[in-house]
């Protein structure tokens, strides 16, 4: 995955604090974020801030990783539906000595998703990590 530079700072509110899109028509929310609803058709879709909460899907631990990723290997990857509907994939993190398993309450983080490279800057944005405490 290769991120350049204007495509990153186009998208930091989605990396950083988990930004998408509500339609104005219909219940529909959306991660990544869409200009036009896929339910009904509707253009002008507002940004809409999910809380972050969720539960675990689906998961996958990543023994040999791509290129830019070989510093955190091993590590855990899934699939995680938000409290709001959306079903994103992410990263997981603070995952060793837990026992993972679907349907567990999980939280958004911030963290590094990979080192810098050619351009020099390190990518940060959204993991998601086992819920820590109650349920709020």
């Amino acid at each position: 995955m290769t991120v350049e530079l204007p495509r990153y700072h186009r998208l930091r509110g989605a990396y950083y604090r988990l930004e998408g899109s509500a339609c104005p028509a219909c219940p529909g929310r959306y991660f990544p974020p869409r200009a036009v609803c896929p339910a009904c058709r509707t253009a002008g879709l507002r940004m809409f801030a999910f809380c972050g909460r969720g539960t675990l899907y689906s998961f996958s631990r990543v023994l040999q990783p791509p290129r830019g990723f070989a510093s955190m290997a091993p590590y855990a990857v899934g699939m995680v539906r938000l409290e709001e509907g959306p079903l994103i994939s992410c990263q997981l993190a603070d995952t060793d000595g837990v026992d993972l398993s679907i349907g567990m309450p999980v939280e958004m983080v911030t963290r590094k998703l990979r080192d810098a490279e050619e351009h020099g800057y390190i990518v940060y944005g959204y993991k998601f990590r086992p819920r820590l405490g109650r349920a709020r």
